[in-house]
Order: C-alpha cells, then sequence, then structure tokens
C-alpha cells in the first residue's frame, strides 16, 4: 500500500487468520482500527486484481469498525453526528455521510446502515466516530457499543453474483447498490449488503466470527468453477484507487480538509432540517474550496509517491494524496489535491518525485467512468 498506516497496538484479531496465514500473509505488518490486516499472500497482487476485474475477488475486511446504535435516541443523536437527513433511510437501505467538526472540517467518513428506525449500524475507519458519539449519547435514551464479534466478507467481481445467488432464496440480482437483507448463506445467518470498495459488482457478508472460517471456505469452494480467489488488500488498496475511491484520512492530509474540497458533495444534504455538529461552518465553506480533488495520469512506469508536491511553470500547486501502477490499465495514476484554477481536465502539470513526472489531470474513476460496473442501468 502506497500510504504507509500509523502504528498502532494490536487490539482485536480476525479468526480468519489462520487462513491468511495459510495463504502467505506474515500479519506482521501494519494494522488498521488494532486489527492485523491481511497486506499480502504467496499470489501475484495483480493477479488478484485481474480475478476481480474478471471473476471475483474474496476479502477479509474485518477490520471495519463496526458500531450498533439503538433505542429510541437512535436516530436523534445520529442526525446531529453526520451531514446527511438520516430520517429518509428506510430499513434495509445505507448511505454514506460525512462527519465533520465545529469548523467544518471532516472528520471521518462513514456508512450509515438502517435496519429499523430505532437499530442503526455504522461502518467506519480510523476517525473521531466513537468520540463523538460517545459525547452525543450523554443523557439520552440509546446504546451505543461496537461489535466486536461481527467479520465481513467482501465478495467482489462480475461473478459473484453467480456464485451466492444459487445459495440464497431470494433473487439476488434484485438487490439494488447501498441495500441489505438479513437472510441465511451456506445454513448460517448474515445479513447480506450489495457494495464495496473494488469499483465492481459485489457483495458483503456481515456474520459472526463463530461462522466467518466456515463462510469463507464456502464461498472459495463453490466460486473455484467460477475463477473466484482469496484477494489480499493490496489488491484492494490497487483496485479503489483505479476507481478513485477515498481513503480517509490519507486522501484528506491537510488536517481541515472539507467534504467541498474532495467532491463529497453528495455526502451533505444542503436541505436537511435541525442541527448537527459543524452546519453551518460547513454549509459556508462551500464556494471557498482551497483545492480540488482530481485524477493524474502519469509518464512513469512506476506509482509515484504519496506526498510528492505539483508544479505548473515552476510554482507549486498541490500534493498528490493516493497512488499506484495500474498493471491491469497499464498506467501510472495517482489522486491529488490541486488549486481549484488548476484543476481543468487535460491540465499538464509536473510531479515532483524525485525525477520530474509529466502527468495530465483526466477524468476519475480511473476505471469504470461512468461507474456502470457498480451501477448499472
Amino acid at each position: 500500500m502506497n500510504n504507509p498506516l500509523p502504528k498502532e497496538s494490536i487490539t482485536r484479531n480476525s479468526v480468519l487468520n489462520v487462513r491468511h496465514k495459510e495463504l502467505g500473509s506474515t500479519l506482521d505488518g501494519e494494522t488498521w482500527n488494532g486489527m492485523p490486516i491481511p497486506w499480502s499472500y504467496h499470489s501475484d497482487v495483480n493477479d488478484e486484481v485481474v480475478a476481480v476485474r474478471t471473476r471475483a475477488g474474496l476479502y477479509d475486511v474485518s477490520g471495519l469498525n463496526i458500531v450498533n446504535v439503538s433505542g429510541p435516541a437512535a436516530l436523534k443523536i445520529l442526525d446531529k453526528l453526520v451531514t446527511i437527513d438520516v430520517a429518509k433511510l428506510e430499513p434495509g437501505t445505507s448511505r454514506l455521510a460525512g462527519e465533520v467538526n465545529e469548523e467544518g472540517a471532516l472528520v471521518d467518513d462513514i456508512m450509515v446502515i438502517c435496519d429499523d428506525k430505532e437499530h442503526y449500524r455504522l461502518s467506519h475507519g480510523s476517525g473521531a466516530t466513537q468520540q463523538t458519539l460517545a459525547e452525543l449519547a450523554k443523557g439520552e435514551d440509546v446504546t451505543v457499543e461496537q461489535d466486536y464479534d461481527v467479520h465481513i466478507l467482501s465478495l467482489q467481481g462480475p461473478r459473484s453474483i453467480d456464485i451466492l445467488d444459487p445459495e440464497l432464496d431470494f433473487d439476488l440480482a434484485g438487490l439494488p447498490y447501498f441495500k441489505h437483507i438479513k437472510t441465511t448463506l451456506f445454513g448460517r445467518e448474515v445479513i447480506l449488503a450489495r457494495g464495496g470498495y473494488s469499483g465492481e459488482r459485489g457483495y458483503e457478508v456481515y456474520c459472526s466470527a463463530a461462522d466467518a472460517v466456515y463462510l469463507w471456505d464456502m464461498i472459495l469452494e463453490k466460486g473455484q468453477p467460477y475463477g473466484c480467489i482469496p484477494a489480499s488488500w493490496d489488491s484492494l488498496d490497487l483496485t479503489r484507487v483505479e476507481a478513485a475511491l477515498l481513503f480517509f484520512p490519507f486522501d484528506m492530509p491537510e488536517g481541515d480538509t472539507t467534504p467541498w474540497e474532495v467532491n463529497m458533495d453528495w455526502c451533505v444534504d444542503l436541505d436537511k432540517p435541525g442541527d448537527y455538529i459543524g452546519k453551518e461552518a460547513v454549509i459556508k465553506l462551500k464556494g471557498r474550496e482551497r483545492f480540488k480533488q482530481i485524477g493524474l495520469e502519469c509518464r512513469a512506469k512506476q506509482a509515484v509517491e504519496v506526498g510528492s508536491k505539483l508544479f505548473i511553470d515552476g510554482k507549486e500547486v498541490g500534493v498528490v494524496t493516493s497512488s499506484s501502477y495500474s498493471q491491469y490499465l497499464m498506467k501510472s495514476l495517482a489522486m491529488a489535491h490541486i488549486k481549484p484554477e488548476y484543476s481543468q481536465l487535460g491540465t499538464t502539470v509536473t510531479v515532483a518525485d524525485g525525477d520530474e513526472v509529466k502527468a495530465t489531470i483526466v477524468k476519475m474513476p480511473f476505471y469504470d467512468p461512468m461507474r456502470v460496473r457498480t451501477h448499472p442501468e
């Protein structure tokens, strides 16, 4: 991964570690949210990307934090926490939301999952969500607790539907993006959601720790005729950059990045009634962007370094936030922040990556620009 994670102590483990070690992961690299992550396997990371893009790859994304928020005041405190109108979420749906501080700066991005109007789950990474929730919950009729048992298996790729659909008692093709359903898979109770972090059609299986190894094995067994293989987090990072999906906080390196500066307008409901943390500030900051999130195709045979400065005519105009060399697309790709006046498509910039590398601003996502893979008609 081009974005090194901060060193953390290990506070939890995936029960799938036994499988990750069998596949070649040492699990001794950086942790994420206190959990060791299988960054690489014995398999070639680029072969894993090809599997995800053309067949299917199975990821263990249990490193995500899942927080259960339930009770009569659940909706009330969540509406104070995030920038979207949570009241509009219907049971069985979810939506990505921004979380900002009193200055209107992003402090986390969250998937708000509505099971019913008094039961929600939050899926988030390493931001301020749980600390803020604890403050908002004081004195309210609500229970907030992290789910340390849940494991998340993410099956990504065009053949994912072929692998899972025969094992379900409903038509999987009818499950829309950002929708989920309680069901059974291989005889085990799960929550099955349509989504993922790869830019492909995919599904996420939320299960108990007791069932995770069995479900992992069965998905791979049933997926073998379709070319499904286990996939490491290094390949997940490659696919998410190809799909131009942001990773908090690495794509927000300034520390006071606003949603408007990283093309996250869709995660702020301007017509949301009532108040939430940072509402006045974030609305005032719309139209005052100091930089814009852009995509770069770099004329290089490898990934440029994250943190490399961007220059135009010798003037510093931006910085690289994420990068990869996509063997699948045969291109060196980067996401970057640049001053708004230089953000037009087709603009040529110089990336100061040791040697100077020329790059061109292009439309994002780099892969599947119309997002028809995840959002088909």
